[in-house]
Order: structure tokens, then sequence, then C-alpha cells
């Protein structure tokens, strides 16, 4: 389905989000990797979600203050929000939850597509850009929770059928 031009590198987007219950954006520009004459896409093969507070070294209960969550996703569409998991726009989520204990947890999703560990396994990306979308349920007086989306990745070369298919699924999931 797809011939690898580079091997896997890692993409780096900081999302800084100051403000509770309010949905706080950044993208990761892929016009570099992407060309659509040549039919060259973005394979992603895994995303890291690392969760931090106003400094690098600040706990998770220091940055929210109370028991709450913080919710994070990648999209290759911009959806204005945070999406439900059906979403075919959807290439990865995650969260961290804090209870009154002081007790937090974290959850990732098996995304992008279970992400196998064959050459073509991963979610193969044709648009210019990745959606961050960020959101927390609560946050400690003058604090910042800093979320680092980290995306691996190589560039492909897909075959024009492949290439066509997956371009008409990015499109038909913007309806």
């Amino acid at each position: 389905m797809a011939t690898k031009k580079t091997a896997m590198f890692t993409l780096t987007e900081r999302l800084t989000i100051t403000a509770a219950d309010t949905d706080t954006f950044a993208t990761l520009d892929l016009g570099s990797y992407v060309d659509v004459g040549d039919r060259q896409a973005l394979q992603i093969h895994s995303v890291d979600f690392i969760f931090q507070g106003l400094a690098a070294k600040d706990s998770v209960p220091a940055m929210l203050g109370a028991s709450g969550v913080v919710h994070v996703q990648v999209t290759d569409l911009n959806r204005g929000g945070l999406v439900f998991a059906n979403d075919r726009a959807l290439v990865a989520s995650g969260q961290i939850n804090l209870d009154s204990d002081a007790f937090f947890s974290q959850a990732t999703d098996l995304y992008p597509d279970n992400f196998g560990k064959g050459s073509d396994d991963g979610r193969y990306v044709v648009n210019d850009q990745l959606y961050i979308t960020g959101n927390t349920s609560v946050i400690a007086s003058n604090k910042a929770v800093n979320v680092t989306v980290r995306v691996n990745a190589s560039i492909v070369t897909l075959g024009a059928k492949d290439f066509m298919a997956i371009a008409i699924q990015s499109t038909a999931a913007d309806n």
C-alpha cells in the first residue's frame, strides 16, 4: 500500500491550557510532509501525551489544585472542539484524572489505528495540518496545564488508488 520515503521521526507541539472549561487549540503544520501531486502522506505510528504544569516540574495536583480531568485530542480536521471517539477525524486522544484523594490516573485510546508493528500499520494523513484540542475541568490559580504532543511518523508514497481512497475518506469525515 505504501512505500516509505523516510525513517520514523518525531514532531512535537506544546498546548498550554490556562482556563478551566475552555477549549484551547494548537496545530502541527504538515505542509512540508504531505504532497498531493506526488501522493505523499504522513504515516503516524504513535502519539504520546506528556502532562506538565506551569513549570516542567509541577505535579498534577499542583496544576489542577482540586479533583478534575484534562482532555486532549489530535484530529486531522478542524472540529472546533473535542469530538466523540467515533469521529473519523480523530487521530489520538488522552486524558489525565485527579480524584478528591489526590490519586491520578491516565487513559489513552488505542490510536492511531491500533498502533500495529507492521510497516503498513498506523494512520495515513493527507491533510496539511493536525489539530490539537485540550480542555481541563479545573485549574489552580495562577497555574497552567502544558500538554506536549509527540507524534512519531514517517513520510510515505501511496499508490494512486490508496491516496484517492484516503483523501475521499478524509473529505467525507468533514461532513
